[in-house]
C-alpha cells in the first residue's frame, strides 16, 4: 500500500515539472498547473500502476479476511497483537514512542 502511495506521489511529481518546464510558471497559472498535473497523474497511474494497485487490494483484501477469521474464532488478530493494545498504540502521541 505504501509503495502504491509513494508511486502515485512520484508520477504526480514528475507530471508537475515536467509541466513546470514546458512553460506553466506564472503566478496566474499556478492553479492550472497544479490541476492539469493532478488529471494527467491520475490518468498516468491508472494504467502505469495497475499492477501495484491490484497487489495493494489483495494486500488489504488478506487482512480484512484475516481479521474477520480471528474475531470469529475469538482469538487475537493477526501477528498475535491484541486489537485493543493496536488501538492503544494508535491513540498514543509522538513523544510517547520516545
Amino acid at each position: 500500500m505504501l509503495r502504491y502511495s509513494v508511486l502515485r506521489l512520484l508520477i504526480f511529481f514528475g507530471v508537475l515539472s515536467v509541466l513546470w518546464l514546458l512553460g506553466l510558471r506564472d503566478q496566474d497559472q499556478q492553479w492550472m498547473l497544479l490541476v492539469l498535473a493532478a488529471l494527467i497523474s491520475m490518468v498516468l497511474s491508472y494504467f502505469v500502476l495497475a499492477r501495484f494497485r491490484e497487489e495493494s487490494t489483495a494486500e488489504l483484501a488478506r487482512r480484512i479476511q484475516r481479521r474477520a477469521e480471528a474475531k470469529q474464532s475469538g482469538a487475537p488478530a493477526a501477528h498475535g497483537v491484541d486489537e485493543d493494545a493496536e488501538d492503544a498504540e494508535d491513540e498514543r502521541g509522538p513523544a510517547e514512542y520516545r
